[in-house]
């Protein structure tokens, strides 16, 4: 395990998949992706042993492949400075041929429901009452809400190292009324960053630094609401505050279907946009499927639609490489949006997103003309980034959280038998399936051991068209270490 793709190197996206074996898959993913721009000049690509690791194949494949590029011009290798994109290679300007249309209605091929992700959409459920935010109990002693990282873990001496450095260089006029869009350090370093590890298409220029995802929200759907728009479609599971921010800009927020391949987002009906996390929906804890990432492209490159990829925890898989970001698929249709709130601190507020062109002036438009976020944190998160310390950091947080994840498993398997784990090795919590109508009581056995947790019910949208599932959402990234153990244990004391 110490070994494994989590913990190695810095993050570099790719699939090196096509005709002609692995070594000729990852030499074209290596050459597309320095060609097309994703990899600058100059930027230092992970060691073979780390590149090997992230993508599960053998450490002469990637060596043969890092020697094969090169020869032809596109690498550097120098003792002791590692292999680097060549100087003068041309980039930016080349883009991937856009994706094919699949067959059929978006449906995926294939028999048989995951385990834990839902049962088939059948008819319209009425509206369950909603309960309260959480069960109310006395000064809980662990707190399991899902959506916080564990903050006594936060990089406080090298986040300090970065604002010294930041402080330092910055010029004089960073200190003014700035570019609404944000410092340009920051969306110089964040566009770098994001095609690498996320396979992000992205230019500085259309980016936009936002105080968190629901400012960025707000602001796409104000964006929305003067273009037209009428109806932004959301998952049947995700979070109220965030339909609420899209019903603010007066947007109808329908909840499309769920089944046990996970939200169908491919004909949502009148909408003009669609809100997804595709890379480990909320909270329960899917990846879109292939067939259903290229059926909502389609939609919307056929209806003129936008998607908003809300791309909260995408850094964190522990079983294998993420998958890469929808945005990739279609630059032009999709905005993407992220933030530092999963990976460092949600105290920060700072987020972004990657809009296309022709959305980023009514973007900034929409924000007000200001920069809304503190200049100096911006600059420390462009320092953080560069420096190599962010990827540093969310190395270390993988190995962390994937411990937990694994001794929660292997916890409930052992003491609640009849209890399961789902959705996939991935980010700061899990969903725990429980037997048919014991949701409510166990929420209320967690609360007298002293636990704040959401049953799924929390996050089910008030029409949802999916049979109700009964279920806990376990925010295991929250507790610092010294508390994790015993919040365990008295999660498992909880469960039936």
């Amino acid at each position: 395990m110490a070994n494994s793709w989590a913990t190695l190197g810095v993050d570099l996206h790719l699939e090196p998949i096509g005709p002609g074996g692995l070594r000729r898959g990852l030499t074209d993913a290596l050459r597309d992706a320095v060609r097309s721009g994703r990899l600058a000049p100059a930027t230092r690509l992970p060691s073979s042993r780390s590149l090997a690791a992230d993508l599960g194949i053998a450490r002469n494949t990637v060596a043969e492949a890092y020697a094969d590029l090169v020869a032809e011009g596109w690498l550097t290798a120098r003792q002791g400075s590692g292999t680097r994109v060549a100087p003068g290679v041309p980039g930016g300007t080349e883009r991937p041929a856009e994706p094919g249309t699949p067959t059929g209605s978006g449906t995926p091929t294939g028999s048989g429901t995951p385990a834990g992700t839902g049962t088939p959409a059948g008819p319209a459920q009425p509206a369950r009452a909603r309960p309260p935010r959480r069960t109310p109990v006395l000064r809980p002693a662990y707190d399991l809400v899902p959506g916080s990282p564990d903050l006594a873990a936060f990089p406080r001496t090298e986040w300090l190292k970065a604002a010294r450095r930041a402080l330092t260089t910055a010029p004089f006029h960073a200190l003014g009324y700035g570019d609404p869009r944000g410092r340009p350090e920051l969306r110089t370093a964040l566009a770098g960053y994001l095609a690498r590890a996320r396979g992000v298409r992205a230019d500085p220029g259309t980016i936009v630094i936002t105080a968190g995802f629901s400012h960025a929200l707000g602001i796409l759907g104000g964006v929305l609401r003067a273009r037209g728009v009428r109806t932004a479609a959301v998952e049947s599971y995700g979070l109220d505050v965030h339909w609420a921010l899209l019903r603010k800009a007066g947007l109808a927020t329908p909840a499309l279907p769920f089944d046990g391949f996970g939200t169908d987002p491919g004909e949502p009906g009148e909408a003009g946009a669609v809100l997804l996390t595709p890379a480990h929906q909320f909270p329960m804890g899917t990846a879109l499927h292939p067939d259903r990432r290229a059926a909502v492209v389609a939609w919307a490159r056929r209806t003129g639609g936008l998607v908003l990829e809300d791309d909260y925890d995408g850094e964190f898989r522990y079983d294998r490489q993420p998958v890469g970001a929808l945005q990739g698929l279609a630059p032009d249709r999709v905005v993407y949006l992220g933030t530092a709130s999963k990976s460092l601190a949600p105290g920060l507020r700072l987020g972004w997103m990657v809009l296309p062109p022709e959305l980023a002036e009514e973007a900034v438009a929409a924000k007000g003309r200001v920069d809304t976020v503190g200049v100096l944190d911006q600059l420390t998160l462009a320092d953080f980034l560069a420096s190599g310390a962010y990827d540093r950091h969310v190395r270390s947080s993988r190995l962390r959280y994937r411990r937990r994840r694994d001794a929660l498993a292997a916890a409930v398997a052992e003491r609640a038998p009849e209890v399961r784990v789902t959705g996939i090795a991935a980010g700061l919590h899990a969903v725990l399936r429980l037997p048919p109508g014991t949701e409510e009581s166990v929420v209320q056995a967690a609360a007298w051991q002293g636990l704040a947790l959401h049953g799924l019910a929390f996050h089910r949208h008030p029409r949802a068209v999916a049979d109700p599932l009964d279920a806990l959402v376990v925010g295991y990234g929250t507790p610092p270490d010294s508390a994790w153990t015993g919040a365990l244990d008295a999660l498992c004391r909880a469960l039936p």
